[in-house]
């Protein structure tokens, strides 16, 4: 594996992490082609370091650089979200809780 490093002129998205898998889209010829996983972010000169696989040709000035989250990353257990629920019962009569389901998806974040 070779690393590429490409500098920005203008601040990254915010959602860049490390992980996310870079990839261009090569403006000559309308063809997606994925550099590899990034693997370190600098704030000064804004740059990212791609560790791309061997015959990764590296993108022009031109390309347009994209990203998107390392789907390996993201199918893991629940990670900084969570959610606390407390049921009050106010009568004075029986009650029994029968069931609590819920319904979890992925946001965009």
């Amino acid at each position: 594996m070779a690393n590429i490093t490409l500098t920005f002129t203008n601040p990254l998205p915010e959602g860049v992490q490390v992980g996310n898998i870079a990839w261009y889209l090569n403006t000559t010829n309308n063809s997606e082609i994925e550099m590899g996983p990034i693997i370190s972010i600098s704030a000064n000169p804004v740059s990212i370091v791609i560790d791309a696989a061997v015959g990764v040709v590296p993108p022009t000035a031109t390309d347009f650089i994209f990203y998107v989250q390392n789907p390996i990353g993201v199918v893991s257990s629940l990670k900084g979200y969570y959610a606390e629920a407390q049921f009050v019962n106010e009568s004075t009569d029986y009650a029994e809780l029968f069931s609590v389901g819920t319904e979890i998806f992925e946001s965009s974040k």
